[in-house]
Formats: C-alpha cells, structure tokens, sequence
C-alpha cells in the first residue's frame, strides 16, 4: 500500500532548468516546494544540449575567427586538439554528474524527490510506493526528446540522437547528419571541426527553415567551405547496420532532385561510422500520468499565457517550458517558469484578477512575440521576433531593412573578410521593431539589444538616439537606421 507522504504547496515534475526556475521562485514567494527528478539534477541543458553543444562549438568559432587576425592567423592555423576539446566539453557537463546542482536545492530548501513521478489524480504524484500531495499546484517541466521518425531500419541501427553527438567521447570518421535545423547544423560545424568527414542531409531546400532565408544561405555557404558535403531535397528511405558499433548505410531516395553543395561522392548510398538524426522532437509525457486527470499520454500540454494547462479543470496543473510547445528553447522554458511561479504565488494567495494582458506579470508574452534565438554555427545567426515572411501573413505592413554587416568598421576590425548581414522588420503603422536578424561572427552577442527593442516596442525616433560606439559591431544599428530614414 502506497505511503503518504507530508502535502507541500507546489510540486515540480522535473528538475531541469525549468523545473528548478518554478520551484525557486514558488519559494522565494513563501510556499514549500518538492521537486521530482528521474535523472539529473539540472536537466538536459547542463549534460546533453546548451552547455555541452557550446562547449564544442567555442573552440571551433574562436579558431576560425582567430584565422581572419593578422598576426594571429599563422598561430591559429593548425588542427583543433580534438581530445582537449572533449575534456573541456566533459568539464561543462560536470562529468554528468549532479552534486553541484543538488547542493544548489539544499540551499535553497527545496526538497528533492528522486525517481520517476507521474500523475496520480487531482494534486496528487507518485514516486514509486510515495504519493505527494500539492495544496496549490502541480508543475510538469519534463521537456521534450528527439524522436525518431520511421524511417525502415532506423531504430535497428542505434542512431546517434542530440544526447549522443554532445557526448561521444570520440571523433567518428565520417558522419551522417539527417536534418537540416539548429541542431544539426551546429553537429555538423562541431563535428567537422574536430576531424569527422562530415554529409549533411536536408529535406527542405535549405537550412535553419524558421529564420530568415539569408541565415541558412550563409551559414551553407561556411559549412561548405569546412568541407561538409550539404545535399538538400532529399528523403532517407532506408538504414542499414549490419553489425552493431559497425558501419552504417544511408540509402537516399533515388528520384529526390538532392542538389548538393561540395563533392558528396555518394551517388544514392552513403556509408558512415555514425548517423545523426536531427529531425524532431517530442514531449515527455508518455508515461507521466496525463490519463489520471483527463489528458492524452504523450501530447503536448495546452496552457494559457500562465502557463495553466487549460484541459484540465481546476486551476491547478501547469505545463511549463518544451512539453507546452510554445518555444523549445531553455531561456524560453526560464522565463515561462518565472511567469509561472508568480502565476502560481498570485493564485496560492487568492488574487482576484491576475496581471496577464500583455507583457503583464503572468502572461509569457515574449513566446509569441520576441523570442531570442542564437545558432551557433559559424557564422552564428541570431534572430528574435518576427521573419519578414512572418510578419507579413500576420497581417502587419512592414519594411524589411537590411544591411551588409562586413560593411561595419567594427566588423572589418574583428575579422578580415567578415561576411555577415543584418535585417530588421520595421511595423510601418506604428514604427516599431517587429524582428530583427543578424548573421555573422560574434552576433549571438548583438541579440540582446535588438531583443529589448522588440519587447520594449522602441518607436524609431527614439532608437535614433540610441548611439553605438563606434568602431564596434554595435554600429550596424546606426546604418539601419540611417536606411530606413533614408
């Protein structure tokens, strides 16, 4: 018979970055919180995703802008040390372990429940023979994984998944890429770097489809030139591995236009030490529960702007972060966890009406609005808001200004032949940023500004005096200014 345990305020399935940004600010606002973990503490960013990827890729950017330094490009000129890149990548994924970030919910009070926890009924978790309690809410924050789509043999071959390109522990030979979006493209840079023969192989017609077409334009273009072979319209049929840890046959669709960039020498086979599938993800809630309180297993959670899942009566369960679908981004998933938990504290204390219109308090606004996002290829590209194309199926009447970033002085000074573009999507009715996007070495670190003018709706004039200093990067927002005021 199931023990039960002491009822806390606020329950947290899940304890990565989102899980653990709901619980702490549940109990910054005073309620007592459990949090319940399956695997690692810190989540999928912290081992398999953001730190891990990036911890590969910087060697890689830095190496390549370093080559574009005069004095510096000689010194730069060598391999990569592909060891010394995976130990450095091993030391920010803590050697998967979790010490640190329980030390962190010790500190911060917060009880941590081990184990698998699925919904048991109405503000009611399991965790093997436990059942815990919530008297105000009960958070699921237990993101999303890669799916494998059905592809004959797929399975049978063991494929490489995001998990296992950020944690191999050594460089493949030659390997496959199937998809064409942030991850792999950022596999395919990393990878190629370190020494892998590298095909990357695309459905569409080009990569990084949910940016602007200029970004995956150009980013193919860098990955071409590091000697990554890019064939784009074509369709996986077939997999074969005949032996496990053995070579692996991708069998292409013969009658698949499979424009290429770079010498594939594949003909409609291409043999790999290693296949990556980067093609999708879904959310984990397979086994969480949902049937207990009305939801289908499996399917993404419906929520308002607080993040409360709207199937289920009550006013009780949340989705937050990837398994709502609203943008499957950690920073994204952090700042619906903010709204949430001061959604959460506002209900737990009887507001009667919550701050939710937009940009209010409890409403996550920014998931439709502005969400930043940076590809760290290299180039990186770096966007947040709207796509021109975006902006006008919306409805909106705009003008696309765009700007030739090397053309910068700053951007002369960071990197001989910098080849970069910037666009910004000016609302024409109420003058103001709708998006904006920047390829190029370094941007990633241009987003911010461009992220406060889109969420602060800046009207141009005032932006005008907003003055970058000069020579830097920064400057290509005075020559897009200057352009839309001709």
């Amino acid at each position: 018979m199931a023990a039960t345990e002491a009822t806390h305020d606020v329950l947290v399935l899940g304890a990565g970055p989102t899980g653990e940004n709901v619980a702490d600010r549940a109990h910054a606002a005073g309620l007592s919180v459990a949090i319940m973990e399956s695997e690692l503490v810190g989540g999928e960013c912290s081992y398999w995703a953001c730190m891990p990827s990036k911890a590969l890729l910087r060697p890689v950017t830095a190496r390549s802008e370093a080559r574009r330094v005069p004095g510096l490009s000689d010194a730069a000129a060598g391999p990569l040390d592909a060891p010394a890149v995976l130990g450095h990548r091993d030391a920010f994924a803590s050697y998967w372990k979790d010490d640190g970030q329980v030390r962190w919910l010790e500190t911060a009070r917060i009880e941590l429940v081990r184990g698998h926890a699925r919904l048991a009924g109405p503000r009611q978790v399991s965790v093997g023979d436990r059942v815990l309690r919530a008297r105000h809410a009960v958070a699921v924050c237990t993101g999303s994984r890669p799916v494998l789509p059905a592809i004959p043999g797929l399975a049978d071959a063991r494929p490489w998944t995001s998990r296992d390109a950020t944690s191999a522990k050594t460089v493949p030979g030659r390997l496959v890429v199937v998809g064409g979006g942030v991850v792999g493209v950022e596999m395919a840079t990393a990878w190629r770097a370190l020494g892998a023969s590298v095909t990357l192989l695309v459905r569409g017609d080009g990569l990084l489809p949910r940016m602007e077409p200029f970004a995956g334009h150009l980013v193919a273009e860098s990955l071409a030139e590091a000697g990554v072979f890019l064939r784009t319209g074509v369709e996986v049929t077939e997999v074969r591995r005949e032996a496990p840890g053995g070579p692996v046959t991708v069998v292409l669709d013969s009658t698949a236009s499979g424009a290429a960039q770079g010498d594939t020498g594949s003909g409609d086979e291409i043999v790999a030490d290693e296949l990556l599938i980067a093609t999708g993800r879904a959310p984990r809630t397979d086994d969480l529960g949902l049937e207990t309180v009305g939801l289908v297993p499996g399917s993404w959670l419906r929520v308002d702007d607080s993040c409360l899942v709207t199937d289920v009566p009550g006013g009780w369960l949340y989705g937050v972060g990837d398994v709502n679908h609203r943008a499957l981004l950690t920073h994204q998933g952090k700042y619906q966890a903010r709204i949430a938990g001061a959604a959460i504290a506002a209900r737990a204390r009887n507001v009667p009406i919550l701050d939710h219109g937009p940009w209010g308090a409890h409403a996550a606004t920014a998931d439709t609005a502005a969400v930043p996002q940076v590809v760290f290829s290299d180039p990186e590209a770096a966007s947040v808001g709207l796509t021109a194309a975006a902006a006008e199926r919306a409805g909106h009447r705009v003008r696309v200004i765009d700007q030739d970033l090397g053309a910068v002085a700053g951007a002369a000074l960071y990197a001989d032949g910098y080849r970069g573009r910037a666009r910004m999507i000016v609302d024409l009715d109420r003058e103001v940023l709708l998006g904006v996007t920047f390829v190029g070495p370094g941007v990633g670190e241009l987003l911010h500004s461009a992220t406060v003018a889109v969420v602060g709706e800046i009207p141009i004039e005032r932006l005008w005096h907003a003055v970058p200093a000069y020579p830097t990067i920064s400057e290509v927002w005075l020559r897009l200014l200057e352009s839309y005021r001709g």
